[in-house]
């Protein structure tokens, strides 16, 4: 039985959003935003429309009793959300901000208590980012149920059709993660999305049926989204089903640690510089209160064209009073040109990431990119794409010959909010699309920059139900197993690695498959490492492809290391024939499944990124 409420959520890097469709009130219902009860000041609440992804972890004592309650819980011990980031930005060991970023990242044990990563006292209070993503989901359902389900145990969250949204470019194991988090927030009918797809969604949802007259047959749709901390591609087409149009999601980009925050602090450093010139030196602490300060004076810039400049306050050294307080005006000419040309520089079509040099020693942390140039990244990502994408042209007889230039572009994240940005963007796309000989990138207009991802979560959750436009994609990337090559022991060589294709690009979910593949051994009861791979790039590799020289067109992901039973007659450290089989779950997760020959035994390979590399 399908629940009362369909509801979007957005467990975004710096912001989390919810929205709901209400079925209950009839065919017409429309999708809308839910205001997130949080503590905005010590002892105060308030709703918000977003909930910021930062928590808060008081020292013992730090906070008076009830300093951080909320209405449904006196006693909390820590605090997420609007107060959560402006207090912490002042004690920054306390503060856990980046959780979604340290999720995907596999360079690290993600269920370990590593966070706040700045907190180098061994006593400090520390979670796990699977628990930070836990406590955000667990207050927005808490939240929802004060208002929504006060009286009414069957309209809890918990217990709705929920889609939860992704990054396009996470992989198996920070979908299996998310989803793990969801699942200990007691989350119970789960889908996962896609951000950029939710983005059009929404988009889809404000502009009704009048889509049909922005876009035609043959075009491509870049989804640029730019939040406060990533940035995220994916390409859209437009296609003909039948004498309708209909919609295709053809690639996504890599996951980029670069957003907003890199702004903000890019324009911390301009003011501190200054500042510097002018005699006043900022601390490692100033400079986080500044670039915090930063952040506000460029959303208030963004949302107001008429200002001209926005104060930003720093507290003196001794954290003294306003007498003591260091001012400086950040005028929107300095704010668009450091943003502009740091962030969204002239480049040529064919340019490439500048690559940062590797040091010896660097701290540990996230990987960030090298290069802040968001235009560079976007054009290797569409360089990237534009060899396979001119073969489905040529298969395709409805395809405009784009040269891999989208005809349209909708906008997403808070970032595009300062229309210089989207204008900047739109500049350079028109220059590439000159040189490629085609019709210049539009804007799609219609975006919601804060609310379009949970907003087009719920849209998708109608989707679902039968009611609406559905984009069709599958599984963002092809993904491949890594079988070593058996031959002779070589010193100083380890076997070539051949990729087997265990999931087509585009596996739909809900979908599985056998791989028509030469029989291939696995070694059980003993710990062993399992390689996987992805790529983005072929798309027309079927289950069963062995790809040899892989090098360049794939991805290595997490490894799985885990120790396989031994049954029947198999010996612990035995070599046991399976083949394999491949499913991609309602929730979007990827299980790989091995069979052995006589079909009495089969074992799971799970994407539980246990460890790090």
């Amino acid at each position: 039985m399908s629940s009362r409420f369909v509801i979007g959520i957005d467990l975004g890097t710096t912001n989390c959003a919810v929205a709901y469709v209400d079925t209950g009130a009839g065919p017409d219902a429309k999708v809308t935003a839910f205001p997130i009860r949080q503590v905005v000041a010590p002892g105060a609440v308030d709703e918000r429309p977003l909930l910021p992804s930062f928590l808060y972890l008081p020292g013992e004592g730090e906070q008076p009793a009830g300093a951080l309650k909320l209405p449904w819980d006196a006693h909390r011990d820590y605090c997420v959300g609007e107060f959560a980031r402006a207090f912490g930005s002042q004690v920054p060991t306390r503060l856990v901000s980046s959780a979604k970023s340290w999720l995907c990242h596999p360079g690290v044990d993600r269920k370990a208590p590593i966070l706040p990563h700045r907190a180098a006292d061994s006593s400090a209070r520390k979670i796990s980012p699977v628990d930070a993503s836990t406590r955000y989901l667990t207050h927005l359902a808490e939240a929802w149920n004060f208002v929504m389900a006060h009286n009414t145990p069957t309209n809890r969250l918990e217990v709705q059709d929920i889609v939860l949204t992704v990054p396009a470019s996470f992989d198996a194991a920070a979908r299996e993660l998310t989803v793990e988090a969801a699942r200990a927030a007691g989350f119970e009918n789960l889908t996962l999305l896609e951000e950029p797809q939710a983005a059009f969604y929404a988009w889809l949802d404000r502009v009704g049926e009048q889509w049909r007259q922005q876009v035609s047959v043959g075009e491509l749709v870049l989804v640029a989204d730019v939040g406060g901390g990533t940035t995220d591609f994916t390409l859209i087409e437009v296609s003909d089903d039948n004498g309708n149009l209909a919609l295709t999601r053809l690639a996504v980009g890599d996951h980029l640690l670069l957003g907003g925050d890199n702004m903000d602090l890019t324009l911390a450093y301009f003011v501190a510089q200054a500042l510097a010139a002018k005699g006043t030196k900022l601390d490692a602490t100033q400079m986080l209160q500044l670039t915090y300060a930063c952040r506000n004076a460029k959303e208030e810039l963004f949302s107001d064209p008429q200002r001209s400049s926005a104060a930003v306050t720093v507290l003196g050294k001794g954290r003294s009073l306003v007498g003591g307080s260091i001012k400086h005006e950040l005028s929107r000419a300095d704010v668009e040109k450091v943003l502009i040309e740091g962030f969204f520089p002239e480049c040529a079509r064919d340019a490439e990431p500048a690559r940062g040099r590797a040091g010896g020693l660097t701290e540990l942390g996230l990987p960030y990119v090298s290069d802040a140039a968001i235009t560079r990244h976007l054009a290797a990502f569409l360089s990237r794409q534009a060899e396979s994408l001119a073969s489905r042209e040529s298969a395709n007889s409805g395809r405009k010959g784009s040269n891999g230039i989208p005809s349209a572009v909708l906008f997403n994240g808070g970032v595009f909010k300062g229309e210089v940005l989207r204008r900047r963007l739109l500049s350079i796309l028109g220059s590439w699309a000159k040189g490629a000989k085609t019709q210049p990138t539009r804007e799609l207009s219609g975006a919601d920059f804060d609310l379009a991802v949970a907003r087009g979560a719920a849209y998708y959750g109608q989707v679902r139900r039968g009611k609406g436009i559905r984009i069709r994609g599958g599984t963002a990337r092809a993904y491949y197993i890594g079988v070593e090559t058996n031959m002779p022991a070589v010193p100083g060589f380890a076997p070539p690695l051949k990729a087997i294709c265990v999931a087509p690009f585009g596996m739909e979910e809900g979908t599985e498959t056998d791989v028509p593949s030469y029989e291939i051994g696995v070694r059980v009861g003993t710990e062993a490492e399992f390689r996987f791979l992805g790529s983005t790039v072929r798309r027309e590799d079927t289950a069963g492809t062995v790809v040899e020289d892989w090098q360049g067109q794939m991805d290595e992901l997490s490894p799985v290391r885990t120790t396989l039973e031994a049954k029947g007659s198999a010996t612990a450290g035995s070599v046991v024939p399976v083949h394999l089989q491949s499913k991609v779950t309602t929730v979007g997760q990827l299980e790989l499944w091995l069979q052995s020959r006589d079909g009495k035994n089969r074992w799971k390979l799970e994407f539980n990124a246990r460890e790090g590399k």
